[in-house]
């Protein structure tokens, strides 16, 4: 269950794992809390029962129409586990399944739960008993979890995000022809920390002429980074894309790959650019040092410092070779343990030691 479909992270990971997942040993059902816009309905998976909700407010009359119409379809289903992601489809659908019978509740959190408000964490609290599993992406995720919920290490649960290394099959870094790309994909919102990338690609336009930078991706911060932009007379030198339906076209378009965020779990992104096989420049948050072991697949800098960010580019600028070299070291890095197949594998097993429980 999921608050809608769409283009992020978690939302590409939860179809990749249903497209995925052996039907002869996990039969999955989508439950979706709206769903009823036309991106989610244009990723809708086929072969896969879907249940549109079509809540919109969650509080009143419609959400406990919601309610008792997905408790319905549980009690039909009787599903052995529900896995539910995000906040407002965890506070309805939490205790939904608990009404519904369902002998096992997962709740993914996959972030680091560092804008939640005091009304989020009180909600969180009055659902917390009655989840049996709180599964996350990262070691990070899993400490964080365990330092601010109180949730016992016994009921964390860790499966890391893999990516589909089919989709990234030219990914040997060409020799450079004059402009070097530098990109990123990233929603528009405060914590990718994108007006940060800005400010460390004022200060090296300035001194490489051949640099040119792209974000793809969109959000609600598009129209204060235009104006951004704008007061830091980046030009044609940065630019917005929006939204890119073909992330490996555009990667492998790229020379250097950057992820300045302030904070991450386990980054779809940064799994993606090791796929691709792209040097790249991540800030030391979350997973990213475990992904990239600094120095060995990419270069990690401080989060929030522009200037370590904009020396790390500059040192990929100058070395070619070593840019050839950490992309190579990260495409093998993910062949070796952050595949697809391996994650589903993992999921199975999850499941099935859960139920068996």
């Amino acid at each position: 269950m999921i608050d809608d479909l769409g283009r992020a992270g978690t939302e590409t990971q939860l179809l990749a794992l249903l497209r995925t997942l052996d039907r002869n040993s996990v039969e999955p059902d989508l439950i979706l809390l709206n769903g009823e816009g036309e991106l989610s309905r244009s990723l809708e998976p086929t072969g896969i029962p879907i249940l549109r909700l079509g809540v919109t407010k969650l509080f009143g009359r419609s959400g406990l129409r919601a309610a008792q119409k997905l408790r319905r379809h549980w009690r039909a289903f009787q599903p052995d586990v529900a896995q539910i992601y995000f906040l407002d489809s965890a506070y309805l659908g939490v205790p939904v399944a608990k009404w519904a019978g369902v002998p096992k509740v997962v709740r993914v959190r996959n972030n680091l739960s560092y804008w939640l408000t005091r009304k989020h964490r009180i909600m969180n609290r009055m659902i917390r008993s009655r989840v049996d599993v709180t599964l996350t992406n990262s070691e990070a995720g899993r400490d964080a979890i365990l330092d601010r919920d109180g949730v016992s290490s016994e009921r964390v649960a860790v499966i890391e995000n893999g990516v589909d290394l089919e989709r990234f099959p030219n990914w040997r870094l060409a020799p450079r022809s004059g402009t070097i790309r530098i990109g990123t994909v990233a929603n528009l919102r405060p914590v990718k920390n994108i007006d940060g990338l800005m400010r460390a690609a004022r200060m090296l336009i300035k001194r490489f002429p051949q640099l040119h930078f792209e974000v793809a991706g969109e959000g609600e911060q598009r129209a204060e980074l235009e104006r951004l932009h704008s007061e830091l007379q980046l030009g044609s030198r940065f630019v917005l894309r929006g939204s890119v339906s073909d992330i490996p076209a555009f990667l492998a378009s790229l020379d250097i790959a950057v992820l300045p965020s302030h904070s991450e779990g386990m980054s779809n992104a940064l799994l993606e650019f090791m796929a691709a096989g792209r040097a790249t420049v991540a800030t030391d948050v979350g997973a990213n040092a475990k992904l990239l072991n600094h120095g060995e697949c990419g270069l990690l800098v401080p989060a929030g410092d522009d200037a370590a960010f904009g020396c790390a580019i500059k040192k990929l600028i100058g070395d070619e070779s070593l840019c050839r070299d950490l992309g190579r070291a990260a495409r093998e890095r993910v062949e070796a343990k952050f595949s697809r197949n391996s994650m589903q594998v993992k999921f199975e097993q999850f499941y099935w030691k859960l139920a068996a429980s």
